[in-house]
């Protein structure tokens, strides 16, 4: 995340930052990356929360949004002992945001980079709940495409995954190829570097490396400059020299073909032969300095916390930012994770500027307030606490409650006379002879407009085709989509994607006996006088649902129009050649994203 202060302090909140998400009120940064901000809160009742914000780069794609919203709505399924769960979150607002349970742990890496690679049992350990966790996250349909060491929280009763299956949404979206890195080249799989499909055997290479380098203290594949690692990843075999023989099983998991690879259930079962007593978790299965940084982070954020109630206890109506009295250990973020909240429901809390604006309500200071008649907060089901095993002395209410008043009843409208209701019968009467009148005289004229428009021959246009602002093209070049695979405009770049669920009928573009097919039947074959551009397909309406490889030669151009409002030119560069077994289209993509409005679902 790279926000946190040298000595491990939180980040306080500088001019930048809001003061309030929903009714959460901030009290500190923990950090920062490619996804957005993540600040450190607290639940009404006085747990740590991690409420991630969006860039805005992000919020504003469209499509991002839509990928946002399902990832979002799969992890409400993951319900496990090693991922971090779901307290709130807001996927439709300006900003969208989400937020998790604080783990008050260091991740993986820092742990490592600062005491050095883990003793053998403590990893076993760590396997054994990671692979738990990614079995309770592939059994909700996520694939988590990110597992890295910076990914994976160590807790006093174990390891927490965090930031599963969010990335996919980042992944599609056109913004990726703006300095929103996806994925980290270190950890990616074979397949995932070579831009094939992902499956839940991706996150099991993953494992691999990352057990690699809890072990070792380095990963598998070595360091240097990304694209000599994934050459690495893709052509070479692992480094595991160092790493003690009772993890060599790690090589598995490491194996260049998918298949070949272990499920998680074999991973934990690899664990257990391998240790030679039975694994449990326990508050001493990391060593003890590791132990010892957990126990600040519980104890930095209680302290936070309590200077927070007792800012919110001050007289004055608007206080400075939150920021923590002494020193307060935070080297890195606690994190994101999913797990299973019914719809928003977020505690109703009244802020100014910079912190509430009245003092909470009589009573033990050591003790929650509980919520006031009128309250608009729902516990969520499920668990969403800090990990079992911390101690929680909060001995300060977090947040200042305010009741909302009872709303007013409604006035009785008083009783209409019978007189009354004939003439509203009456005028009801004739208002629907008026109006059918009216329905008829339109359709005529809406008849005799088609009829005319038929007549001339032209084409009609989409209802889909308004045009917006001309957005910046983006091209890429020698895209190679082999039969029965497609590409998605959103996707940057495209990546061919195989056909394993039927999702190539409805997909963007796809190649499919011999023919280059849009899944909307919007793609028009432009001829040899016509030149390629955003004015030119905007204007053609000759739409086709599929062009002939026949009909097509080297540089020959194609417009295709998708449902989410993309407009591509696709530039033919011609086929597979016939001593090559692969059979695949080779083209070029112009692609302007979010050029007209989107089809509307109804």
């Amino acid at each position: 995340m790279g926000e946190v202060r040298a000595g491990g302090q939180f980040r306080p909140l500088d001019g930048s930052d809001p003061r309030t998400v929903a009714s959460y009120r901030l009290a500190a940064r923990l950090g920062s990356g490619g996804m957005g901000t993540v600040y450190l809160s607290y639940t009404p009742g006085g747990h740590p929360i991690a409420l991630k914000t969006i860039r805005p780069e992000l919020s504003e794609d469209p499509e991002f949004r839509r990928r946002f919203r399902q990832e979002v709505q799969a992890a409400q399924r993951v319900q496990g002992l090693y991922t971090a769960p779901v307290i709130d979150y807001d996927t439709e607002g300006d900003r969208p945001w989400l937020a998790t349970a604080y783990v008050p742990g260091p991740s993986l890496h820092s742990a490592v980079a600062e005491h050095g690679a883990l003793p053998v049992t403590s990893v076993l350990l760590l396997l054994a709940g990671v692979a738990e966790a990614l079995k309770v996250i592939h059994a909700a349909g996520i694939v988590h495409r990110d597992l890295k060491p910076t990914n994976v929280l160590l807790t006093s009763d174990g390891p927490r995954v965090i930031d599963f299956g969010i990335a996919r949404a980042a992944d599609a979206t056109a913004l990726t190829g703006t300095g929103v890195s996806i994925g980290t080249p270190a950890f990616m799989s074979p397949e995932q570097a070579a831009g094939k499909p992902i499956t839940p055997a991706s996150d099991v290479f993953a494992l691999g490396q990352v057990a690699a380098y809890a072990g070792r203290g380095s990963g598998a594949y070595g360091d240097g400059p990304s694209h000599a690692v994934l050459y690495r990843i893709v052509h070479e075999e692992p480094d595991l020299s160092g790493l003690p023989g009772e993890l060599r099983f790690v090589e598995r998991c490491l194996a260049k073909n998918p298949e070949d690879r272990p499920s998680p259930e074999e991973v934990i079962a690899l664990c257990q032969e391998a240790s030679p007593a039975p694994l449990v978790q326990s508050g001493s299965w990391l060593p003890e300095a590791i132990g010892a940084d957990i126990t600040r982070r519980v104890s930095a954020s209680a302290e936070l916390l309590a200077a927070g109630s007792t800012a919110a206890q001050a007289p004055t109506a608007a206080l400075p930012p939150v920021a923590p009295t002494a020193p307060v250990t935070q080297q890195d973020v606690g994190a994101v994770g999913h797990a299973a909240p019914p719809a928003h429901a977020a505690p109703t809390m009244l802020s100014g500027p910079s912190g509430p604006t009245a003092p909470p309500p009589p009573g033990p200071p050591s003790t929650p307030y509980p919520p006031q008649p009128g309250m608009t907060y729902h516990p969520q089901p499920g668990p969403h606490t800090v990990p079992t095993g911390h101690p929680a002395p909060y001995p300060q209410p977090p947040h200042t409650w305010h009741p909302q008043p009872h709303p007013r009843p409604l006035p009785v409208k008083p009783r209409r006379s019978a007189g009354s209701w004939i003439g509203i019968g009456v005028a009801v009467v004739f208002g629907l002879f008026w109006l059918g009148s009216c329905a008829s005289v339109l359709k005529s004229i809406g008849d005799s407009g088609d009829n005319a428009s038929g007549s001339s021959g032209g084409g009609s246009s989409p209802a889909s085709s308004k045009p917006l602002p001309n957005p910046k093209p983006v091209t890429y070049k020698g895209i190679n989509i082999p039969h029965n695979y497609y590409v998605e405009f959103a996707d940057s770049p495209p990546k061919p994607q195989d056909d394993e669920s039927g999702s190539i009928y409805y997909s963007d573009l796809y190649y499919y006996d011999g023919e280059i097919r849009s899944g909307n039947d919007k793609i028009v074959l432009l001829n040899n006088a016509q030149r390629g551009s955003l004015k030119t397909c905007r204007e053609e309406t000759r739409f086709a649902e599929s062009v002939s490889l026949s009909q097509l030669s080297k540089g020959t151009q194609l417009c295709v129009h998708t449902d989410s409002g993309h407009i591509a030119l696709v530039t033919y560069q011609g086929k597979a050649p016939e001593s090559d077994p692969s059979d695949y289209v080779s083209v070029d993509l112009t692609i302007w994203r979010n050029a007209e409005e989107p089809e509307s679902d109804g």
